[in-house]
């Protein structure tokens, strides 16, 4: 029985969110829910003054180029806010620096102390300190669902504003859990504190459903701590040099989405790939709180041939750029059986949906042309025309995509045509789950396979 080959040896060498929040469960005694409007104004006067916008500008004419929200903690000069907020900072130093504008309009420089983009979140050091209006325990607020919590932030770029809303639990679709906010959280209030009504901080502003009504993500507030800490130590480190290397914030990242690489993939293949019946085939799929799968089928009763598909995705990714996210896996499967279609027609329906597939290109700035190989291969049940494609990341060593690409051919009148791809995984993880897809196909019958010539 021969195994996928695909000849990975030349490449080993070239260095190459429909989120649906599961709610937590009510306890049986809730607090009654103060009076919104009243305690959001007093709420808002008590803590306008540690609130701030954070700016990205280019540094060349300081031009703005991007803004949100962050809050001061205790009576320090330490600011948190989201990592995608001074993301370009951290990723291009050279081109763009931050600056706060509070409440009273006081601007200043904010200067990088620590990252976490897995969890969406920085923390910068500013000009001025806090009032006390923000403090950080240890032990996180204990929270029950349908309680009034409260977002600040400068929405839109309009000034600074208070939104009021509900807990309703904990968000797993990602791998490291937000909470869900049915509230307003608008463009401009990322980075921005989340409270309750007793002012004691529930989490961070990180995100909204584009398509829903009042769907708003946070950050739990325990990520901040840890975070906090490693600010300080670098704190320190920076009082000591008087400098601190802004190309460590990316060297940063890049070991975070390591990290983040292999909690992924251990979620994938901690067991094996589950199977589906499609048309002759049984195909490879993942299904778990982080993935899900939907099917589809034409139902053009004029069409000259049946199809139907499969395509499961993780419905989160790590933001590290407007142009880059990372840590996903997507499959995809297509079968077509011909009704009204001969040999010679069906065969080229087939050969041009297997050539029209693209996998990168040299004009992206943050992966390297892919390098591609395509075999005959089969797993002892079922032979395959197959494809892998293989992309670097330029900013981050030891991270790939993969594209896989594999076209059963047993049958001449019906076609199974499959797709993995994996973004932000090292090599040998890539070839791993690569490995398990191929092996997962079988034929639902026992007919025998046809001879595929090498």
């Amino acid at each position: 029985m021969k195994v996928l080959i695909l000849a990975l040896i030349s490449l080993s060498t070239f260095f190459i969110n429909s989120q649906v929040a599961i709610a937590a469960t009510p306890s049986e005694a809730e607090p009654t829910l103060p009076a919104p409007s009243s305690r959001a104004q007093t709420l808002y006067k008590s803590a306008r003054d540690d609130l701030l916008q954070i700016r990205v500008l280019l540094k060349n004419g300081r031009t703005q180029s991007s803004v949100g929200s962050g809050f001061l903690i205790g009576n320090s000069n330490l600011v948190v806010t989201n990592y995608h907020v001074v993301s370009q900072i951290v990723m291009h130093p050279e081109n763009y620096v931050g600056e706060f504008v509070d409440t009273n309009g006081k601007r200043g420089n904010v200067q990088l102390l620590a990252v976490d983009a897995l969890h969406d979140l920085a923390i910068v050091k500013v000009s001025r300190h806090g009032t006390g209006s923000f403090n950080i325990s240890q032990q996180a607020p204990t929270l029950s669902q349908g309680q009034y919590l409260y977002s600040l932030g400068n929405p839109l770029d309009l000034g600074f504003a208070i939104s009021e809303g509900a807990y309703n639990g904990v968000v797993k679709r990602g791998f490291y859990g937000q909470l869900m906010f049915t509230g307003p959280i608008n463009a401009g209030m990322s980075g921005g504190p989340n409270i309750t009504q007793d002012g004691h901080v529930a989490g961070v502003n990180v995100s909204k459903r584009l398509d829903g009504e009042l769907v708003s993500f946070l950050v739990p507030v325990k990520y901040v701590n840890t975070l906090l800490n490693e600010a300080k130590q670098r704190e320190k480190q920076a009082k000591a040099t008087k400098k601190i290397d802004g190309i460590i914030f990316k060297k940063e990242v890049g070991k975070q989405l390591l990290k983040h690489q292999n909690v992924m993939l251990e979620s994938v293949l901690k067991q094996a790939l589950s199977t589906k019946e499609l048309g002759d085939y049984q195909v490879p799929i993942r299904e778990s709180d982080q993935m899900r799968c939907w099917g589809n089928t034409n139902d053009n009763k004029d069409s000259p041939y049946e199809f139907s598909s499969i395509n499961c995705a993780m419905e989160s990714a790590i933001f590290v750029s407007n142009k880059l996210r990372v840590g996903q896996v997507r499959i995809r499967h297509e079968n077509i059986k011909a009704t009204d279609m001969g040999r010679l027609r069906f065969s080229a329906l087939q050969s041009d949906s297997f050539q029209n597939e693209r996998f990168g290109n040299d004009k992206d700035i943050n992966r390297s042309p892919p390098i591609c190989n395509e075999r005959f291969v089969t797993n002892g049940k079922v032979p395959m025309r197959a494809v892998l494609c293989i992309r670097a990341y330029r900013e981050f060593d030891h991270l790939y995509d993969f594209s896989l690409l594999t076209a059963a051919v047993d049958q001449s009148l019906v076609s199974l045509q499959s797709r993995l791809d994996i973004s932000g995984v090292n090599y040998e993880n890539g070839l791993q789950l690569s490995q398990a897809f191929i092996n997962s196909f079988a034929r639902l019958d026992s007919s025998p396979e046809v001879a595929v010539s090498k």
